[in-house]
């Protein structure tokens, strides 16, 4: 048999077809698996010197109590309205002023706190307190307790800025966001600052420890012992052409990821580092600890200096350059991809 006009025999077929909720798959076969990745994210560069001033602006504007958690979303350009930096990630500007408490609560997604600027805040996580440094790590595991807080400017407080960086978009694709807000401002304190250092972060752990959740035992990682690492490695070890000294940080009673969600790294490139291209299935932000320099993503290129955060998207080569001694904390999602069996990386 044939058919006179295809066109129109297919228009009407796809409209009959569509009544029963059903679409050809052969119409959209190419864009749902594509020769290569496709991703909506782009690069981009948040240059801290320019939003420091709207990040502490709002501190008068609305209280870290009334707010819940005060911060300014970094929204990636290509993904307008979604609050995401990633399809599975996000990253947002927290500040808490002195005398301030940031309620406590918790929820089902995974979230870290990267510490931007100033000192002597805490964060407490079911049971336990940690004091704020800048260019600390520090987490807080799905649905655990956690509150923030700040000396007052009597005690010394000041004003702290870190990097939320949370697996919101991945929750939410999964529909499995939950939260809960906690019955007090602040949880009790049942533990002294740094029990959880003691026991796992010496290369050592309790005797009967049975890991029974995939998120690590310690949630706060000093900036100081992670800059002495890659110093003592720049030192006495050889300097990686793509990543100069690059380490990742690790879950002492498994081996693997802090986050079961959501990997994390730090590294080192020394003055008149120049990189070569990589690039990765995994969308990774970074946040500038110290140092200047240039980053090359695919055909865009940012001068960054410290503080700044930078997105680099899934698939898309990247190219660090360091004008001076540099430090670099970064964040993605690795781990699901790896799980997945979707990780995929090229070095040129």
């Amino acid at each position: 048999m044939t058919n006179d006009n295809p066109d129109a025999s297919r228009t009407a077929y796809y409209e009959q077809i569509g009544r029963q909720r059903m679409t050809p798959l052969w119409e959209s076969l190419h864009s749902l698996v594509p020769k290569a990745p496709r991703p909506k994210t782009l690069p981009a560069i948040w240059k801290y010197a320019q939003v420091r001033d709207l990040v502490m602006r709002a501190g008068s504007l609305i209280s870290a109590e009334e707010a819940v958690r005060r911060v300014l979303v970094l929204e990636n350009p290509g993904l307008p309205g979604k609050s995401s930096m990633t399809p599975n990630l996000y990253a947002g500007l927290q500040l808490i002023l002195p005398g301030e408490i940031a309620p406590s609560h918790r929820h089902t997604q995974s979230a870290l706190r990267f510490i931007v600027e100033g000192k002597g805040a805490w964060t407490a996580v079911n049971g336990e307190r940690t004091t704020m440094h800048p260019g600390d790590f520090i987490i807080t595991p799905s649905w655990t307790w956690h509150d923030h807080g700040n000396p007052s400017l009597k005690e010394g407080g000041e004003p702290v800025v870190w990097l939320d960086g949370l697996d919101i978009p991945l929750v939410a694709h999964m529909d499995a966001g939950f939260a809960e807000n906690y019955s007090e401002t602040t949880q009790p304190i049942s533990r002294p600052e740094g029990d959880s250092f003691a026991r796992f972060g010496h290369n050592m752990g309790p005797v009967r420890h049975r890991v029974s959740d995939p998120t690590s035992p310690i949630f706060s990682y000093p900036y100081t012992r992670s800059r002495e690492a890659l110093d003592a490695l720049y030192r006495n070890g050889e300097l990686d052409e793509w990543d100069g000294v690059k380490l990742r940080y690790v879950n002492p009673a498994t081996g693997g990821w802090p986050m079961p969600g959501i990997a994390t790294f730090m590294q080192y490139l020394p003055a008149g580092f120049k990189g070569r291209a990589y690039r990765s299935t995994d969308a990774t932000i970074y946040c500038v600890v110290e140092g200047k320099g240039t980053v090359r993503i695919g055909d865009d290129e940012f001068l960054f200096e410290p503080h700044d955060v930078f997105i680099a998207p899934s698939w898309a080569p990247v190219r660090l350059s360091a004008s001076v001694e540099s430090v670099l904390f970064s964040y993605s999602d690795r781990p699901v991809l790896a799980a997945l069996n979707l990780l995929r990386e090229e070095r040129s």
